[in-house]
């Protein structure tokens, strides 16, 4: 058996840094062709500097910046130059992190390939000496040895783009330029496309500043809900305000956080406005974002002070359990199922669904703090890893790790409640080796997750997942120290001997005999010293 791999300490995952909200905007048609007009103007100004900012790749410096401001000013204005410099280096800089990505991900598949391609075909694996096992066949084996050449090259295509600063990135999106030369598989006619295609290349979006008027001077949103947005000077002729400015019909009400939203802006802090076009729902959509100031994170042994909710997140559910501050399960467990198929929509409301009905089953049960496997599948979802288990790797790949836990900070947040992320290694197998068994009765059946989610909540607690320490004293005495992890050192009367309970001993031998079993006489032959014994009853006592 290998060696178990060293547990990574829980920790508490920080809070959310910033908060966004949306509102429907009700345009006109006349304003709805003023915000697509102007979308798409600021969309093309935004795509040269995206391909400028390529170019110039790792030469990048803080006059090249300016240089680029300053053209965008003399088209658009001072703070739309400001919004789509800083979108764009926001942008390279998300491609760039994920060439990073990119590039530890080939190398780790050719490393795992290389491996096995040194092993003889059939070659077991062998933990304890880090030998990984070799391919079954030999047609596998030539299959993988091409498919190493092919990594090779694209590792130096990626290798030689880092190296320069060249980064692959497409306003739209990749998939939906994809779909363009796929237009049937899609279900989309060209008319369709070309509207997608044009809303998702728009650009309304404006970074507030603290001091102006209502925290935005290019986006601006009134306390009364009055939308107005700073026109282009090429668009100025659309104006039906003074200063250049367009102010829409539809006016926008934010029913979600809407009081802090409105304090904010009465204060003039600052509030990031962008204004999207949802072209399948015929739909805008206005969304307000604002920076949160740091809350301060308290400690792991005060937040864990009433408990912990133990959750395993699963492809279908969420495994709940409660567990005191000793990790002993309290109540039945609880399971918040979702469905994640269909649309990205649909998705995400039934992971907002689950999410809120274990806050508030949390809150029900007094406690202060969920604690979650500190879960990452993007290593796990390579076909080197689970090659021939294409079913668990498509598994893996739609998990909602990131996202669902993304989300259950956010709303925690709101609740006060604190999340904890845990060592996700071994949870599975220990809880169900420990606890399904001994908590399985005939009108509750226990399932592996949900002994995985007592398992989360005791290593969230510091406690060991198994139920006692092995192995047991040679006598009932606790000279040895306290066999059960229950207790903590500080609770009182721990290393004392446990008190007999009342009553008679119905596994002991009556205190009248005391002669060992091998001397006694047997009392079922006949002739025997115990049979030949006289009787004789003793006389009434004179009480009776």
């Amino acid at each position: 058996m290998g060696e178990l791999r060293e547990l990574a300490v829980s920790f508490l995952v920080p809070g959310p840094a910033g908060v966004a909200i949306r509102d429907r905007l009700r345009v006109s048609q006349v304003d709805a062709a003023v915000l697509a007009e102007v979308g798409v103007f600021l969309g093309s100004l935004a795509a040269g500097d995206l391909a400028e900012r390529s170019r110039q790749g790792l030469a990048h410096d803080a006059t090249g910046w300016a240089v680029r401001k300053r053209e965008l000013t003399g088209t658009s204005s001072a703070r739309w130059a400001g919004s789509i410099t800083k979108a764009t280096h926001g942008q390279w800089a998300l491609a760039r992190r994920g060439q990073a990505a990119h590039l530890g991900r080939l190398r780790g598949q050719i490393a795992s390939i290389e491996a096995r391609l040194a092993r003889p075909l059939g070659a077991r694996a062998n933990k304890r000496e880090g030998l990984v096992r070799g391919y079954g066949s030999r047609a596998e084996w030539h299959a993988k040895s091409r498919r190493l050449h092919a990594l090779k090259d694209r590792l130096a295509v990626v290798e030689a783009d880092w190296t320069t600063g060249r980064v692959r990135v497409l306003r739209g999106g990749k998939r939906l330029a994809h779909a363009r030369h796929h237009l049937q598989a899609a279900g989309l006619s060209e008319q369709e496309w070309r509207a997608r295609w044009q809303a998702e290349r728009m650009f309304l979006a404006a970074d507030g500043e603290s001091g102006k008027r209502f925290g935005n001077e290019t986006i601006r949103v009134t306390d009364t809900g009055q939308v107005s947005i700073k026109l282009p000077a090429a668009l100025a002729h659309l104006a039906n305000a003074p200063h250049g400015r367009y102010v829409l019909e539809a006016t926008v009400r934010f029913r979600h956080r809407g009081a802090e939203w409105a304090d904010r802006i009465t204060a003039n802090r600052a509030v990031a406005y962008r204004i999207h076009h949802d072209v399948q729902r015929e739909r805008w959509y206005v969304t307000a974002s604002w920076q949160r100031a740091t809350a301060p994170v308290l400690p792991l042994d005060a937040a864990l002070a009433q408990g912990v909710v133990g959750v395993d997140m699963n492809d279908d559910h969420l495994a709940a359990w409660r567990l005191d501050v000793h990790g002993n399960p309290v109540g039945e467990p609880q399971r918040f199922f979702y469905d994640l198929t269909g649309s990205t929509q649909h998705r995400d409301a039934q992971i907002r669904h689950a999410l809120s009905r274990l806050l508030h089953h949390t809150q029900r049960c007094g406690a202060a703090a969920i604690a979650i496997e500190d879960l990452d599948f993007t290593d796990g979802t390579s076909r080197e890893k689970h090659g021939r288990n294409k079913r668990f790797r498509r598994l893996l790949s739609r998990f909602p790790t990131g996202k669902l836990r993304a989300r259950l900070v956010s709303m925690a947040a709101e609740q006060d409640i604190a999340i904890v992320a845990v060592d996700p290694a071994y949870t599975s197998n220990w809880g169900a080796q420990h606890w399904q068994k001994p908590l399985t009765t005939p009108r509750r059946e226990m399932s592996r997750h949900d002994a995985a989610s007592i398992a989360v909540g005791r290593r969230a607690l510091g406690h060991p997942i198994r139920r006692r320490t092995t192995p047991p004293h040679p006598d009932r005495s606790d000279r040895g120290g306290h066999r059960t992890v229950q207790a903590r050192p500080e609770a009182r009367r721990r290393e004392e001997t446990r008190p007999h309970p009342p009553g008679p001993r119905t596994r002991c031998a009556p205190p009248a005999v005391e002669r060992k079993r091998e001397t006694s006489l047997p009392n079922t032959v006949r002739g025997s010293a115990t049979e030949q014994q006289s009787w004789h009853q003793d006389s009434p006592p004179l009480s009776v």
